[in-house]
């Protein structure tokens, strides 16, 4: 808790442009902002996240009881749902549905604030994920996700907030992801 206030209390100096940080107090502030990221509520997330998203020319049902997210102290959200694409031109190509509200780097690949889709394929004991923007269908990224080791419980989707394991769980494998501030 001490670390907290301690970075907190740099941070506002730095940013009164008071002293310079040096390398140990940016560390304290990055912590800082780490530990500002929580895991939504259900309720939180049932505000948040659509009945029906948007998806290129369709409004393509969700699956609210699977939603997870994270939301840090100035409210904004990293939060996703399934999506129920039977019937819709999706073809495959999307699974759930993705509302970023903060710059963030997933499996390495960019994101600004904005609502996405991403779908996977397996291949063993990795799956290949691409990422497209929600309204267009215009690819973002791939990236790879990686079977986590032993046997963990199996989630739909889970986004773990960055004090706990800084990772989306899509069933047992895991990508990693960080918060661009």
């Amino acid at each position: 808790m001490k670390r907290i206030f301690v970075a907190a209390l740099l941070s506002l100096f730095a940013a009164a442009g008071a002293h310079p940080q040096t390398g140990a107090s940016k560390h304290l502030t990055a912590q800082a902002q780490k530990s500002a990221w929580r895991q939504a509520t259900d309720a939180e997330l049932a505000a948040l996240l659509p009945a029906r998203a948007p998806v290129e020319k369709e409004h393509i049902e969700t699956e609210m009881r699977t939603a997870s997210g994270i939301v840090d102290r100035r409210g904004h959200y990293i939060a996703g749902v399934v999506l129920i694409t039977a019937g819709y031109s999706a073809e495959g190509k999307y699974s759930h549905f993705l509302v970023i509200q903060a710059p963030v780097k997933i499996g390495g690949i960019s994101f600004k604030p904005g609502e996405y889709v991403f779908g996977y394929t397996h291949d063993g004991d990795v799956l290949s994920v691409h990422f497209n923007v929600a309204s267009t269908g215009a690819l973002v990224g791939t990236a790879e996700a990686h079977r986590l080791p032993g046997t963990p419980r199996v989630e739909i989707l889970r986004i773990w907030p960055p004090t706990d394991k800084a990772m989306f769980q899509i069933g047992r494998f895991a990508l990693p992801y960080e918060i661009e501030e």
